[in-house]
């Protein structure tokens, strides 16, 4: 499933399609949203917003188009004459002078007042988007002192998105390493430079995910990958899928364990679980 960066850079995509005049064409495939087809020929798009992994298209009328791509929906972008080559199921499409966004496969797909889109039942239960809301490191250090955070261990809380929207998987496991901590270390174990660290990475790491498209290895440790050979889906990261190869920084090899039945990577020596 993609993670906050994905969904940001995505919504950027989104943005500079629907952007510069009003809505020419609107469709929806699902019964509850085709009333709202009609109604937003002459609405233009006034921004594309994400809160973790959901989409907000916001219009000029003050209704949201909310959409979660889930594990197989995704958005193509393409001029309105033309349709993309995809077997997937077209679920919205939304056109301005010409230029098409396009919907496909996603199930959860609704239409919402911007005053009321707090109330969404996702929405309701999201921490801070690094990406989409201004969320400073303190923010997200008072976090982990909350009855709800303060003690569980970090390879689960990491992907609790009531705890900071948009981690994922391979966020996990990169915010991990940077911050030199063993996924079963609690807030409620950690010493006040450790929860610097930790908080430092959670922001750094996912804008470097956003801004280079995935990477959040360091560029001396992708010159020593690629020197060595290493396909991109490895050397991109400091330790996500890079079971059994030297960990960058000391060169132990990677493992690979399961932590709230999903894959984790880690360098056992540089994240001991102390």
């Amino acid at each position: 499933m993609p993670e906050g960066p994905e969904i940001r850079r995505a919504a950027d995509r989104i943005e500079k399609q629907l952007l510069g005049g009003p809505i020419e064409d609107a469709w929806f495939a699902f019964d509850e949203l085709k009333p709202h087809a009609a109604s937003l020929i002459g609405v233009s798009v006034r921004c594309v917003d994400t809160r973790g992994k959901a989409m907000l298209i916001r219009f000029s009328d003050q209704r949201v188009l909310y959409s979660h791509n889930q594990l197989y929906g995704v958005w193509k972008y393409h001029r309105a004459t033309t349709e993309p080559a995809t077997h997937r199921s077209l679920r919205a499409r939304l056109v301005v002078q010409g230029r098409a966004a396009s919907l496909y496969s996603a199930s959860d797909v609704s239409m919402w007042d911007a005053d009321s889109l707090h109330q969404h039942p996702f929405i309701a239960r999201l921490g801070p988007d690094v990406l989409s809301q201004p969320v400073s490191i303190d923010t997200v250090a008072e976090r982990l002192t909350l009855p709800a955070f303060h003690r569980r261990g970090l390879g689960g809380l990491l992907l609790d998105q009531g705890f900071v929207a948009g981690l994922g998987n391979y966020l996990r496991s990169e915010i991990l390493f940077f911050a030199a901590l063993h996924p079963k270390c609690r807030p409620y174990d950690l010493g006040n430079a450790q929860i610097q660290r930790l908080v430092q990475h959670i922001v750094d790491v996912t804008w470097q995910a956003y801004r280079q498209a995935g990477v959040t290895n360091t560029e001396d440790w992708i010159k020593k990958a690629k020197e060595l050979g290493e396909t991109r889906r490895q050397w991109r990261f400091a330790v996500f899928a890079r079971e059994g190869l030297p960990c960058h920084r000391c060169a132990t090899p990677i493992e690979r364990i399961k932590v709230g039945s999903r894959r984790l990577y880690l360098c056992p020596r540089c994240q001991r679980n102390a």
